[in-house]
């Protein structure tokens, strides 16, 4: 099973990696100013992460994959790594709509 991972940055703002069962980051978020905003942004990952139309599939500059998902605001909730085909990165939007809504939340410690 899947967990999302809160870290907070040396800037001191706060950040999840949603990673699947065998440890792989499958999707990260951006810098929020608050645990609570954290927080709000995993609840927004397991609700969105369920909708194909809110993964927006991008490429690169260098040709890589990649995709970002965005809430219904139109705001980006996360990004993916970088991968090197397109069934690649349809494997990683897979795997995010496959251990969001269940994923458990674990806090980091410095």
């Amino acid at each position: 099973m899947g967990k999302f991972e809160i870290k907070t940055r040396k800037n001191g703002e706060f950040q999840f990696n949603l990673k699947a069962s065998n440890g792989q980051v499958i999707l990260t978020s951006e810098g929020y100013s608050s645990k609570a905003s954290c927080l709000n942004g995993i609840e927004s990952v397991r609700k969105n992460s369920q909708d194909e139309s809110k993964f927006d599939k991008k490429t690169s500059s260098n040709g890589k994959y990649y995709f970002n998902l965005k809430a219904t605001n139109g705001q980006i909730i996360g990004g993916s790594e970088m991968y090197q085909s397109s069934s690649g990165r349809a494997n990683g939007i897979a795997s995010v709509k496959k251990n969001a809504p269940e994923a458990a939340i674990v806090e980091i410690e410095k």
